[in-house]
C-alpha cells in the first residue's frame, strides 16, 4: 500500500476511491453507492483521503463528524486555520453575502482595511498585494512577475517540491511525479535535510546546492529567475532547523539576478508559532511571499505580497484581474480570521500547543524505535518512520498503516516526504493540551498495534 502526500491510499494497484478497492467493502451500503457515484462522475482526478475514505456531514473547531455520529479529530487540514466552521469567520461572510459580492474593480474600504492590516504582518520593503483565488494561481502570478522582472525563465525548487496544480506550477512540482514533466527551465536541489543527508551545516550545504543549480542553468544558457521554497518544507518531509539556514540560498539567488519566492500557502498566518510567516523564522525578506485558502479559512482567497516596484514594473507590461478574489465577501472572510488569530491569542497557541505536542512526540520516540526523528515548529510537525535508527531505512509501509489505523481510530494525520513515511501533523490553530493528549494516546495505540504487523 502506498499514500501521497494527502493520505490518498492505494492498494493492489486499485485506488482507494475505486469501489473495487477492498477497504470499500467496510462502508456501508449508502456510502458505497456514493463512491461509485463519485466515480462516474468525478472519475480518476478527484482523489479520497484516508482508507476506507470519510463521510463527514458537519464540523467544528478540530473535529469533523459522520452521519452515525462518529467523530474524527482533525489533525491534517492546514486550511481551516482557525478551525473549522469558526462561528466569527461564518458569520462574516453570511453578513457579507447578504449585503454585497461584487467585483474588486469598485471601490470599497473593506478589502483596503484588511490588506493594510495583512500588510501590518510583513516586513516593510513588501508594500503591495494582489488577491487570487488559489494558491497554486498566486504561485502562478509569482512566476510570471519573477521572470519578467528578471528577464530570465531558470526556477530552482526543492527535489519534492509542490507548488501547485496549474500548468506553470506543476511544472515547478516534482512532488506530482507521474508523467508530468518538469520544465526544461526548472533545477531541483535537494531538501534542507539534516537527518539524513546535509548533517549539522545544513545553511552552508543547502547554499551550495543552489549556487550549483543556478551554474547548472548558466551550463544550458538560462539565467534564475526565482528559487521558490515552501518555508517548512512541507511536501520534502517538514525541515524547519536551524532557524536561519534559508539567508544563505537567498543570497545566491540574489547574487545571480533572480528573485526569492516564499511558499505560505500551507505555512503562513501564526501556524509556525513564533512568527507569524514561518520565512520570518529566518531572518529574511523575500521578493515574493505567497498565500493560500488558511487566509480566508477555507474561503477561496489567496494572494501575493510583494515590493511595489515589482508590481509597478509587471502592470506595465502585462495584466492580471480576477474577478471576484479579494472582493468584499472574500475581504469579510480573511478580516474575520485576522480578527479570530487576535483575539484568541492563536499564534501563542500555536507555539505554546504545538511544544507540548512535539514533547510528546518525543517521548513516544523513546517507546518506539520506529520513531527515526520528530521535527517541525508550532503546530506544523513531522514524524520520521524508519525501520532501523542506525541505517535510518524510509518505513513507507508502517507510515502507511499508522495512517489508517489512527483514522480507524478517530484522529486524521497526513503523511509526507519523498518516501511518504512521514507523519504530518497540522491541526487548527486552536487545537488545545485536552487534543494533544487524544492525539498522542491514538498514535501510541495505533503503533503498538501496527509497529508488528507485516
Amino acid at each position: 500500500m502506498t499514500t501521497d502526500s494527502d493520505g490518498v491510499c492505494t492498494a493492489e494497484g486499485v485506488p482507494a476511491g475505486d469501489p473495487g478497492h477492498p477497504a470499500q467493502r467496510t462502508l456501508c451500503e449508502a456510502d458505497r453507492a456514493l463512491v461509485a457515484r463519485r466515480q462516474r462522475a468525478l472519475g480518476a482526478p478527484c482523489q479520497l483521503s484516508y482508507t476506507p475514505p470519510l463521510h463527514p456531514v458537519s464540523a467544528r473547531g478540530a473535529w469533523l463528524f459522520g452521519a452515525g455520529g462518529e467523530r474524527y479529530l482533525d489533525a491534517s487540514d492546514s486550511v481551516p486555520v482557525v478551525g473549522h466552521c469558526h462561528p466569527r469567520v461564518v458569520e462574516a461572510i453570511s453578513r457579507q453575502t447578504a449585503t454585497l459580492s461584487a467585483s474588486l474593480r469598485y471601490i470599497g474600504a473593506d478589502i483596503l482595511d484588511y490588506t493594510e492590516r495583512l500588510l501590518a504582518t510583513l516586513p516593510d520593503p513588501l508594500d503591495r498585494v494582489i488577491y487570487t483565488c488559489s494558491g497554486s494561481e498566486a504561485v502562478d502570478l509569482a512566476l510570471r512577475m519573477a521572470r519578467m522582472a528578471t528577464g530570465a525563465e531558470g526556477i530552482i525548487v526543492t527535489e519534492n517540491a509542490y507548488h501547485g496544480s496549474t500548468a506553470a506550477t506543476a511544472a515547478i512540482s516534482p512532488c506530482i511525479g507521474g508523467r508530468m514533466p518538469l520544465g526544461v527551465h526548472v533545477r531541483t536541489v535537494p531538501a534542507p535535510d539534516r537527518y539524513r543527508f546535509f548533517g549539522t551545516d545544513v545553511a552552508q550545504a543547502f547554499a551550495a546546492e543552489v549556487e550549483a543549480a543556478i551554474e547548472d542553468l548558466r551550463r544550458y544558457g538560462m539565467r534564475v529567475a526565482a528559487f521558490v521554497a515552501d518555508s517548512l518544507f512541507d511536501s520534502d518531509g517538514i525541515f524547519v532547523s536551524p532557524a536561519g539556514f534559508l539567508r544563505g540560498a537567498m543570497d545566491a539567488v540574489h547574487r545571480a539576478g533572480g528573485l526569492y519566492i516564499a511558499d505560505e500557502v500551507q505555512c503562513g498566518f501564526g501556524r509556525a508559532g513564533s512568527h507569524f510567516w514561518a520565512f520570518q523564522r529566518h531572518g529574511i525578506v523575500p521578493d515574493i511571499v505567497v498565500m493560500g485558502k488558511p487566509m480566508g479559512n477555507g474561503y477561496p482567497v489567496a494572494g501575493l505580497a510583494a515590493r511595489s516596484v515589482l508590481l509597478e514594473d509587471f502592470c506595465e507590461d502585462s495584466h492580471y484581474f480576477n474577478s471576484m478574489a479579494g472582493g468584499p465577501v472574500a475581504a469579510a472572510a480573511a478580516g474575520a480570521v485576522l480578527d479570530v488569530l487576535r483575539d484568541e491569542n492563536l499564534m501563542a497557541n500555536a507555539e505554546q500547543t504545538g511544544a507540548s505536542l512535539k514533547a510528546g512526540l518525543n517521548m513516544l520516540s523513546e517507546e518506539f524505535p520506529s520513531f527515526g526523528d520528530v521535527r517541525g515548529t508550532g503546530l506544523y510537525l513531522g514524524v520520521e518512520l524508519v525501520r532501523d535508527r542506525d541505517s535510518r531505512e524510509p518505513d513507507s509501509a508502517l507510515a502507511s498503516r499508522v495512517v489508517t489505523g489512527m483514522r480507524e481510530r478517530g484522529v486524521l494525520v497526513g503523511l509526507t516526504g519523498p518516501f511518504q513515511n512521514v507523519l504530518k501533523i497540522r491541526p487548527p490553530l486552536i487545537f488545545s493540551e485536552e487534543h494533544v493528549g487524544i492525539l498522542l494516546t491514538t498514535l501510541s495505540q495505533t503503533l503498538e498495534c501496527e509497529s508488528g504487523a507485516s
